[in-house]
Order: structure tokens, then C-alpha cells, then sequence
């Protein structure tokens, strides 16, 4: 049986998600998308069902619509680690779906443990 690109994301999605719901122990999950136009990561409260904050390439004041590189990917990193500083969070899983951990995706989890996230 061979599998497809779209069903081995779906089974790397699904293997990050229950390790990380073993392990939350009711810490906040920092949830990544990233698709061939934009990036964005969300802070969530998986008990409460809620987003605490969220930031995205899409937003103008963050310079980088339109663009979804490795710069805009930092920048959205640096956004969310503020946002949960504010927030009054310091402690998260990073949750990055069903892609890789390089390139894009390292560079926003970089760019939040420089801004003071902790995962």
C-alpha cells in the first residue's frame, strides 16, 4: 500500500498532537500552519477550548504580508512570544503539526524562545 504525501502529514499530525495531549498536564499548546503563502501560530488553552493569542503573516503591522519566508517566519515567532508575554504566559508545547521541524517552522520556534516562550 503506498502512501501519499497528504496521508503520512495527516499520521505525523496526528502522532505530535497525542504526544503532545499525553504530556499538557494542562500547559498551553502553540499551534503552527504554515501553507505556501502564509504562516501563523495560535496559543491554546486545550482545556477551555480557547485561543489565548494568535499571530499571523497576514497581519499589516507585522510588514510581512504576502510573504512566507524565514524572515516573515521570525517575525511572526517574535509576535506570538510578545503577545503571550502579555498574555502572561511563559510555559507552552510547541505543536508543529504534521511538518518538518526545519526551515520555516525552526525559524518561528527560534524566534519565540528568544522572545521568552518556553517549550
Amino acid at each position: 500500500m503506498a502512501n501519499t504525501k497528504r496521508d503520512l502529514f495527516l499520521k505525523r499530525r496526528l502522532r505530535v498532537r497525542n504526544k503532545i495531549k499525553s504530556m499538557a498536564n494542562g500547559r498551553l499548546r502553540l499551534s503552527v500552519h504554515r501553507s505556501s503563502k502564509n504562516i501563523s501560530v495560535q496559543l491554546i488553552d486545550d482545556v477551555k477550548g480557547v485561543t489565548v493569542a494568535a499571530a499571523s503573516s497576514l497581519e499589516k503591522d507585522l510588514g510581512v504580508v504576502g510573504k512566507n519566508n524565514v524572515e516573515a517566519a521570525a517575525k511572526v515567532g517574535a509576535a506570538i512570544a510578545e503577545r503571550a508575554k502579555q498574555a502572561g504566559i511563559e510555559e507552552c508545547y510547541f505543536d508543529r503539526g504534521g511538518f518538518l521541524f526545519h526551515g520555516k517552522i525552526k525559524a518561528l520556534a527560534d524566534a519565540a524562545r528568544e522572545g521568552g516562550l518556553k517549550f
